[in-house]
């Protein structure tokens, strides 16, 4: 084969190469390269950036000798002459730094750059581009050809673009959101519960009961592997090294029973779980949270990646805790009211065998209506809020006082006998001496009555027969002339 043959061929190739490929002479650039040098440049890409004139110089000293036909579709050029004249078109700004990064390589005295930049079609579409460059053998000296070959990876560029953007977003979301999340690998655990499933372990549940250090053990073998923001504002943690070592501050005394229940769900395959469990923050405040568990799509297999999401509900159980107790309280004394003295009767109707016997006392404010009357309803409020006082210091559960009445106390004593009853009394008349030392405007009494149970009998009786004994201890109080607290009958006190 002739020297010209092979000539052909290869002219061939290169036009019919699948990669676009230019033919390009950069003798001028090697010219303005031993310019610069003479001048004292020896820091090329430091140079070219403070001078982006530089740049563009040499960008114009290179000649395009010839390209192949990749190259002309690549960037929907009709020819040669209509790509040339449209160069401005197909590399911007963008190409600036690349374009920067190709020259220093040069002038560090390689014969081959390589860069990684994007490039427009005639059309205006964008081309992300690898970009290769190699000065051909035999002109190391001159640079009068070079070959570059362009590749388009604006598929794979734009699916990367992509993904960043959606780890972007997804990050986004985590760290930006307004509820704690968390992010953990409970992979330790499933291998635990793996362990005793090989076992032949079939009821988690009792096992659990039996064996409580692997309840522990399995909070152990927990790892934090990220937080949120939102999860540091909660816990009043500073930063995340702060938290991940105070985590036994944080999950503590009632997290254990929640933390089984969670492990028994896992066991049984719910791999997504929501209740509501108790947490401290770093100060030691009690937040309610709402929790929800989830294991990620793809670890379904080995729990290597967990989303815990926790819901500060702690004012909405306050609120509930309020709630709960005005159905049950009374506001003004803080006993209990008069819906609770009838549950609580009920109650101990329905266990006679553990709270018998009962004893009732039932006590009336003396002289409450002319507190009102002649000092105004505030200095009866607080003739109340003295005897809820009285009452708070009076007993302990199981034993329980109620405002029954606008200024009647019910007092329900369980367990307690006669005497027991008596006893009570007498700390009740000790407690009134002790507060009417300190309220001396206006002196607390009050009539009361008690009665205990006898075998079968209703507490609706037992409550009657006391409120009797008050009421004739009520007009007893009132026949005494002035009313003298020093004359009281022993029911009066």
């Amino acid at each position: 084969m002739t020297s010209q043959s092979i000539a052909d061929d290869d002219s061939v190739m290169f036009d019919l190469a699948p990669v676009s490929l230019w033919i390009e002479d950069f003798s001028d650039v090697k010219a303005l390269f031993q310019q610069w040098q003479q001048q004292g440049v020896d820091d090329m890409e430091t140079f070219l950036l403070a001078n982006p004139e530089r740049v563009r110089q040499c960008s114009q000293s290179i000649r395009i000798i010839k390209v192949n036909q990749k190259t002309l579709s690549l960037f929907g050029a009709r020819d040669l002459n209509h790509l040339m004249v449209s160069l401005g078109l197909v590399m911007r700004d963008d190409t600036f730094k690349s374009h920067v990064s190709e020259l220093s390589q040069l002038w560090s005295g390689k014969t081959f750059f390589s860069s990684h930049t994007v490039n427009y079609t005639l059309r205006g579409e964008r081309l992300d581009v690898q970009l290769h460059g190699r000065v051909l053998p035999g002109y190391e000296d001159n640079w009068k050809r070079v070959m570059i070959s362009i590749e388009d990876v604006t598929e794979r560029e734009t699916a990367r673009r992509r993904l960043v953007q959606s780890e972007n977003y997804a990050f986004g979301l985590f760290a930006h959101s307004p509820v704690s999340l968390w992010v953990e690998d409970f992979g330790g655990v499933k291998r635990l519960i793996d362990d005793v499933r090989a076992q032949g372990v079939e009821d988690f549940r009792v096992f659990t009961d039996v064996h409580q250090e692997f309840v522990e053990r399995c909070m152990s073998e927990i790892r934090v592997l990220d937080v949120n923001s939102r999860t540091l504002e909660l816990f009043g943690a500073p930063d995340k090294p702060t938290l991940l070592l105070s985590l036994a501050d944080v999950f503590r005394d009632e997290m254990g029973p929640h933390f089984r229940e969670q492990l028994i769900d896992l066991w049984e395959g719910r791999l997504f779980q929501q209740r509501e469990v108790v947490n401290y923050a770093l100060d030691g405040t009690k937040l309610h949270l709402l929790l929800q568990f989830s294991v990620l799509p793809g670890h379904e297999r080995d729990w290597s990646q967990v989303q815990v999401a926790l819901t500060d509900i702690t004012a909405r159980k306050k609120a509930e805790a309020y709630l709960e107790f005005l159905g049950t309280h009374d506001v003004l004394t803080r006993t209990y009211n008069r819906a609770f003295f009838i549950e609580e009767l009920n109650r101990l109707e329905r266990k006679r065998k553990g709270s018998h016997p009962v004893t009732i006392i039932i006590a009336d404010l003396n002289g409450l209506k002319a507190a009102n009357d002649h000092l105004g309803h505030g200095a009866g409020d607080a003739l109340l809020r003295r005897a809820g006082e009285v009452f708070g210091s009076l007993v302990e559960k199981p034993a329980a006082v109620a405002r029954i009445g606008g200024d009647e106390f019910a007092v329900i004593l369980p367990l307690t006998d006669a005497a027991g009853g008596d006893a009570v009394l007498t700390t009740l008349a000790e407690l009134i001496e002790l507060n009417n030392q300190y309220y001396q405007d206006v002196a607390l009494t009050m009539s009361v009555g008690i009665a205990t149970s006898s075998a079968n009998e209703k507490l609706d009786e037992v409550v009657k027969r006391a409120d009797i004994q008050m009421l004739h201890a009520k007009r007893g109080y009132y026949e005494q002339p002035g009313r003298d607290r020093r004359n009281r009958t022993s029911q009066n006190i």
